[in-house]
C-alpha cells in the first residue's frame, strides 16, 4: 500500500468533478464570458459575504494579487513569522509588489494583538509605512491550527485604528469552519479580502478564489492579467470547484478525525512527539529525535510519504484519498520505523 500524506494537494478529482469538467458550459473568462467561472465567483462571494470574487490558478497568486492591490511599492506589510506568504511564496511581495515584509511572533497558532500593534510602522523619511495586515486560517506551519473567529473583530478594529487593510489567507478556511461548526463568514466578514483554495482538501485539480469588494476585484482582475493568470475557457476548472462546494466541505470532518487518530498513535511511540493541542484539523506535525529527513526516507521505504519541513519535524496531512486502512498502515509503519531508529 502507498499512503501519501505529503499534502492534501495530492488529492485527485472525483468522478463527479470529471463529469462536470467534461460537460462545463464555457466562454472566454478574460472577457468575463465564461458562465461556469461566473457562477463559481458569484457563489463564493455570497458564501463569504463579499461583493465579488475572482477565480485564480493558485492560492499563492490570489495572495499576491491582494498584496499588490492593497499596497504601493515602498510600503510594508505585516505577516506572522510562520506564514505561508513569508515561507512559501518566493519573496513575491518584494518582487511583485515592491513591499517590505515584516513579521509578528506566533506560537502554536496563537499570536497577541499587542505584538502586532507594536510592529506597525508609520511612514516617515526613514521607514516604510505599514499598509496591510495578513492572517492565515487554518495555519499551515503551526499544524493546521484554527484562528479563533472571535479574534477577527479585534483585528478589524486594530486595522481600522492604524489605517490598514486586512487580508485573510484562508486556503483551508473550510477546514476551520467544519471543525468548529460555524459559518466561514465568522472569519471573512471582518476581512477586506480573503482567499480560499479548492485544490487542497476540496480535491479540485486547480484553483483558488479571491473575494472582496467590487472595486477591489476590478483591480484584482487587472493584476491577475498582469501576472499571467488570465485563463480563457477556465470553466473546465471552475466546474470542479462548483461540485466541491456541494460535496466536499462537510466531509472534511473525516480528515480531521483520521488526523487525530494518527496523531494520538504516533505520540505514544519512542523517538516521536506530537503536540496534540495543535491537531485541530487535518495536519499532524511530528517532532523527531532523529533527523527528520532520515525518518522521511525510512517511512517512504514502508510505503508512507510525508515531508520533513524542518531538521526535526515532519508534516503529515490527511485528505479524501486517505481512508481508515491507510491510517492504520501509516501507524504500523511509524511503529516499525520507531523500532528501527530507537
Amino acid at each position: 500500500m502507498r499512503v501519501d500524506l505529503r499534502s492534501d494537494t495530492v488529492t485527485l478529482p472525483t468522478p463527479e468533478m470529471r463529469r462536470a469538467m467534461a460537460n462545463a458550459e464555457l466562454g472566454d473568462d478574460v472577457y468575463g464570458e465564461d458562465p461556469t467561472v461566473n457562477r463559481l465567483q458569484e457563489r463564493v462571494a455570497e458564501l463569504l459575504g463579499h461583493e465579488a470574487a475572482l477565480f485564480t490558478p493558485s492560492g499563492t497568486m490570489a495572495n499576491e494579487i491582494a498584496v499588490k492591490v492593497w499596497t504601493q511599492p515602498g510600503d510594508a506589510i505585516l505577516v506572522d513569522a510562520e506564514s505561508h506568504i513569508l515561507h512559501y511564496e518566493l519573496a513575491a511581495p518584494a518582487v511583485i509588489a515592491g513591499v517590505q515584509v515584516e513579521t509578528y511572533p506566533i506560537a502554536d497558532g496563537v499570536f497577541h494583538l499587542a505584538d502586532i500593534e507594536s510592529r506597525i510602522r508609520r511612514a516617515d523619511d526613514h521607514t516604510p509605512g505599514t499598509r496591510l495586515l495578513c492572517v492565515e486560517n487554518t495555519h499551515n506551519r503551526c499544524g493546521g491550527t484554527i484562528l479563533p473567529p472571535e479574534v477577527m473583530p479585534d483585528l478589524r478594529a486594530l486595522a481600522d485604528r492604524h489605517g490598514l487593510r486586512l487580508h485573510l489567507d484562508g486556503a483551508r478556511l473550510f477546514n476551520a469552519s467544519v471543525a468548529l461548526g460555524v459559518s466561514a463568514q465568522a472569519w471573512t466578514r471582518d476581512a477586506d479580502s480573503v482567499m480560499v483554495a479548492f485544490s487542497k482538501g476540496l480535491c479540485c485539480p486547480v484553483g483558488s478564489v479571491l473575494a472582496g469588494s467590487a472595486a477591489f476585484i476590478r483591480e484584482a482582475h487587472r493584476v491577475r492579467k498582469m501576472l499571467g493568470g488570465g485563463m480563457r475557457q477556465a470553466g473546465v476548472l471552475a466546474a470542479a470547484c462548483l461540485v466541491a462546494l456541494d460535496t466536499m466541505i462537510d466531509r472534511l470532518a473525516e480528515d480531521h478525525a483520521r488526523a487525530k487518530r494518527l496523531a494520538e498513535a504516533i505520540a505514544e511511540l519512542p523517538g516521536f512527539s506530537v503536540n496534540l493541542r495543535t491537531v485541530q484539523t487535518n495536519m499532524v506535525y511530528v517532532q523527531t529525535a532523529r533527523p527528520a529527513q532520515a525518518v522521511e526516507r525510512a517511512l517512504a521505504a514502508e510505503g508512507v510519504l510525508c515531508i520533513a519541513l524542518d531538521p526535526h519535524r515532519l508534516r503529515l496531512v490527511t485528505h479524501k484519498d486517505i481512508d481508515d486502512a491507510a491510517i492504520e498502515h501509516a501507524i504500523r509503519a511509524f511503529r516499525r520505523v520507531s523500532g528501527i531508529l530507537s
